[in-house]
This record gives C-alpha cells, sequence and structure tokens, in this order.
C-alpha cells in the first residue's frame, strides 16, 4: 500500500513511520511503500510493490515474467522491470530497472503486466557471461513452446546490438525441433502420471545390437516411446524387432503432442499398463548424446 492510500483512510504520515519502527507491526518495502505486517514479503508482493513504486508503464520482465508464463524456473535475485526512457526513479535493493524506449506491450497474468516470453528470455541472456548460461536461457521459451527461434531473432534485432555477440552465436546454433517436442512431452507426461522416464536412449539387444532408438525409456516394465515420429507407417523401430523382444512401444507425432496432448497421455498410460503385465524383454539402453540444454 502506498501512503497516499494510507493518508485516504486516515494514517498520517508519522503514525505509519512509527508503524514501520523497530518492533512495529508494519514493513516499509520501498520509499512510499508499505506492507500491512512484518513478515518476510511474497515474491508476488515485492512484485506489486515495485509496480507502485515505479509507476504506471512499468512492465516486468527476466525470470519473473517467465514463471508467470508457466516456465518452472526458479525465481530469485533482482525484480527485473522495464521502464520508460524518460523515468529519473533511481532503483531500490531487491530492483534491477532498464530504461527503454522499447516497452513491449505487456501481457497480463493474475493482474501483473509482464513482458511476452521472447523477451523476457532475452533481458536475461544478455547479461548472463557465460555461453552455457545464455543457451540455458535462450531454450526455456523453445522448451515451454511459448515461442520460437524466429521471434527470437526478431526481437533481438529489433533491441540494442551491443553486448548481443554471445546470444546471436547460440542462436544461430540452437535446434528448436528437439527442445520444442523435448517440452511438449514433459508437459504430456504430466497429464499421463507415469514415473519418469529416461531420456533419448539406443535400445539394444543383449549383445549390444542396436534394435532402434527411443524418445523416453521405462526400463523396468520395458516401454518405448516416439515422439518425433512422421506421419504414417515409416519410422521409428523395426517392427520385427519389436516382435522378438517384447517391447511395448508407443508412437506418435509432434503435432499429436500439441494437438491432442491428453489423447496421447491416456495411449502411454494403457501402454504402461500393459508392459507391466508382460514380462521384461530382454534389452538394455544406453544414453544418446543429448540433443538440447532445456531437459
Amino acid at each position: 500500500m502506498d501512503l497516499e492510500q494510507l493518508r485516504r483512510a486516515g494514517v498520517s504520515d508519522r503514525r505509519t513511520r512509527r508503524l514501520c519502527g523497530p518492533g512495529g507491526p508494519w514493513r516499509r518495502l520501498h520509499p512510499g511503500v508499505v506492507l500491512l505486517r512484518n513478515t518476510a514479503p511474497t515474491r508476488q508482493e515485492l512484485l506489486h510493490a515495485a509496480l507502485v513504486r515505479y509507476g504506471p508503464g512499468v512492465v516486468i520482465t527476466g525470470a519473473d515474467a517467465l514463471q508467470a508464463h508457466g516456465v518452472k524456473y526458479r525465481v530469485e535475485g533482482d525484480i527485473r522491470l522495464l521502464v520508460p526512457s524518460q523515468c529519473r526513479v533511481v532503483a531500490a535493493e531487491g530492483v534491477r530497472l532498464a530504461r527503454t524506449a522499447r516497452l513491449p506491450e505487456p501481457l497480463e497474468v493474475d493482474g501483473l503486466p509482464f513482458a511476452p516470453p521472447a523477451r523476457a528470455a532475452l533481458d536475461l541472456a544478455r547479461t548472463e557471461p557465460e555461453l552455457a548460461r545464455v543457451r540455458q536461457l535462450l531454450t526455456l521459451p523453445l522448451y515451454w513452446g511459448l515461442c520460437d527461434r524466429q521471434e527470437l531473432l526478431a526481437e533481438l534485432e529489433s533491441g540494442p546490438q551491443r553486448g548481443t555477440a554471445a546470444v546471436r552465436k547460440v542462436l544461430r546454433e540452437l535446434e528448436e525441433g528437439p527442445i520444442q517436442a523435448h517440452g511438449l512431452a514433459a508437459r504430456v507426461l504430466d497429464l499421463a502420471h507415469l514415473p519418469p522416464p529416461t531420456w533419448d536412449q539406443t535400445i539394444c539387444d543383449r549383445r549390444g545390437r542396436k534394435l532402434g532408438e527411443a524418445d523416453a525409456w521405462w526400463d523396468e516394465p520395458g516401454l518405448a516411446w516416439r515422439y518425433r515420429c512422421t506421419p504414417g507407417t515409416g519410422g521409428g523401430f523395426s517392427h520385427l524387432s519389436l516382435a522378438a523382444t517384447g517391447i511395448v512401444l508407443v508412437r506418435c507425432t509432434v503435432r499429436q503432442l500439441r494437438q491432442v496432448p491428453r489423447e496421447v497421455a491416456r495411449e502411454l498410460a494403457r501402454a504402461f499398463a500393459e508392459a507391466s503385465r508382460t514380462p521384461r524383454p530382454k534389452v538394455r539402453a544406453v544414453p544418446q548424446a543429448p540433443l538440447g540444454g532445456a531437459a
């Protein structure tokens, strides 16, 4: 709550200072912004307080924006705000301001204005010195299906070019197809309520001869899932090898992951139950080289 609201409620500035003092029941979060209790504020309360402090037109970016858009990402450290270039308010502790003439159209989540996913990820990545960390941050919105590589490139081109060499390098090298497919598959698994699989496995017989590849593999029941299949009957494992080993296989396309995730989840659950009732096939799984850094 800001001081003006407290004044309208009949609370004088002097009384507010006393209530926010040592041992008082209230806590001052920013100059002119008060929390009406003296316990630690939640992240959501800190976001609201920052908006009260810096006024209308402010947009929340960075990790808080990614989390608001549905990314499972640990949010900690400073709140990142995009503020109009003419804003002259000094940044308070716990807040990092970026003055810009290029304020994005915010997306409102729970009453708060957040930068679009591509902008939020780039605002984080631009400040990272480590290439691996830049790659992880740029992978997040792709993994969660929030934007594509072209949107990231377009956002990068429209912003300041200074200090973007590492970001450009990573974007040139990113293979978005496998990253997006893996993210969609992870969300299908959330619907299926199955134990976690191992990802990107090569399935071999006991002599080490390759039978095929599984995008996801449950070793105990012997269940394989291929979600990057092309439409039709081609691709995937050899059906003769499957018949010989007893592997239960679920096959689908990335389009099905995106358009009918609940149907795919039901098929996975059914296949898992079937594989659990039958003898485990005499095969072993070997990890493939990782396709991306989002998992």
